[in-house]
């Protein structure tokens, strides 16, 4: 399978990457389950890759996935700012393999495996 469907129909796993990779375009860390994690890794790396092009059209192509009504409280920068003036310059030497995944152990509840996923 070319991705895991992690029990939900297409708008709603959209919506929850949209949203999880917004948060970390935000937060620059946050837990989630590790199926969620090895999801999320390759939509925020093409969205990184994009912010270094820095160019209008990616600009455009990432507004259409990233939700940019969040905002980063300390500096108050909007997701799409953020992505483009801070993270991607920040990786402009680097190929790829913007971020890790760190294993957490299992949740208590569900005995879900939760992960770390944070830019290096």
């Amino acid at each position: 399978m070319a991705y895991a469907k992690l029990g939900r129909n297409t708008a709603a796993r959209k919506a929850l990457f949209r949203d999880l990779a917004t948060d970390l375009i935000i937060n620059e860390r946050i837990v989630t389950t590790h199926a969620k994690a090895k999801e999320l890794r390759p939509i925020v790396e093409k969205l990184v890759t994009l912010a270094k092009r820095g160019d209008l059209h990616a600009r455009r192509q990432a507004a259409r996935f990233v939700r940019n009504e969040v905002a980063d409280a300390e500096t108050g920068k909007k997701a799409l700012q953020k992505l483009f003036d801070e993270v991607g310059p920040r990786y402009a030497e680097r190929q790829g393999g913007y971020t890790r995944i760190l294993k957490l152990g299992t949740r208590r509840g569900d005995n879900a495996e939760r992960a770390i996923i944070e830019f290096v």
